[in-house]
């Protein structure tokens, strides 16, 4: 009897922590690759690969020189870092390319001094040379024309992130940790079909259930700089390539690759996870 009590005590004065959870599935959600190569599978884009891997997207497609596009398909094999001997032929590349184009400036710096201190109407005719040369330069239609392209396609997805709001209401059961092991997002608890929203402008990369631990997953890219993650969904509602607006239903919350139905959220800031808490605001 006494020991029953010390023991009903015990548990009276020590509740379970509310991260007991995240830390029995601490394993099961680092799923990351840790490999230099991966080979590309069926489902996958260049984002659920990154995000898998804790890498920049634009770091994976600069190293295999993949297009803006980011297209990629089953069966290729991408490096996810670059390796020693590629970088030091890249530096050796730059060295010699600066080097070449000093050279050359120099070059003609002089090429120029020259031929200014030996024309006796090097002084007379530069005015009405520079007429010349911007009256022909005058055409700027095409050169407005470029950068109306650039600009159209650079549009295409805002720069920076001007409004975060929260993916769903419900208690915060999980915080985040910036521990190798723990957890990288936050784990929002609720009610199985409870609506998850987009919690910035965006576009889908990624809708699947092929990274295992996060269940039926939504990836939203948000900039050049930003991803947003929405985890463990009943049903998702939205299909890669679409845009978003803050706001909107993306999915329905469950419990996929989980125990428990709740949303698991992220966001990455140059493939590395940050404290969502640290964007959205204040409750």
């Amino acid at each position: 009897m006494a020991l029953l009590l010390v023991g009903c005590s015990f548990q009276a004065n020590h509740p379970a922590p509310v991260e007991s959870l995240s830390r029995k599935q601490a394993k099961h959600h680092q799923s990351q690759i840790k490999a230099e190569v991966y080979k590309v599978k069926k489902g996958d884009t260049l984002y659920s690969i990154s995000f898998a891997a804790g890498k920049d997207f634009t770091e994976i497609a600069k190293i295999n020189q993949l297009d803006k596009s980011y297209t990629i398909y089953p069966g290729q094999v991408l490096r996810l870092t670059e390796s020693p001997i590629a970088k030091s032929s890249q530096a050796t590349s730059s060295t010699a390319k600066v080097s070449r184009n000093n050279g050359s400036v120099e070059v003609k710096a002089l090429e120029n001094q020259h031929y200014a201190s030996n024309s006796p109407q090097s002084a007379a005719s530069g005015t009405s040379t520079k007429k010349t040369l911007d009256q022909k330069a005058k055409p700027e239609y095409s050169a407005t024309s470029s950068q109306q392209m650039v600009n159209h396609e650079a549009s295409t997805l805002p720069v920076d992130v001007s409004q975060w709001q929260w993916p769903a209401r419900g208690k915060l059961v999980g915080a985040y940790s910036a521990n190798e092991q723990g957890n990288k997002g936050i784990k929002i608890a609720g009610q199985r079909g409870d609506i998850i929203k987009a919690a910035a402008d965006g576009r889908v990369v990624y809708a699947g259930n092929a990274l295992r631990g996060y269940g039926n997953l939504v990836i939203i890219k948000h900039s050049e700089d930003y991803l947003s993650a929405y985890a463990h969904a009943d049903q998702i509602l939205v299909e890669e390539k679409q845009n978003v607006l803050v706001g909107q239903t993306i999915a329905k919350m469950g419990s996929t690759g989980t125990n428990q139905v709740m949303l698991r959220f992220e966001i990455r800031y140059h493939g590395q996870s940050v404290n969502p808490l640290n964007y959205l605001p204040k409750q």
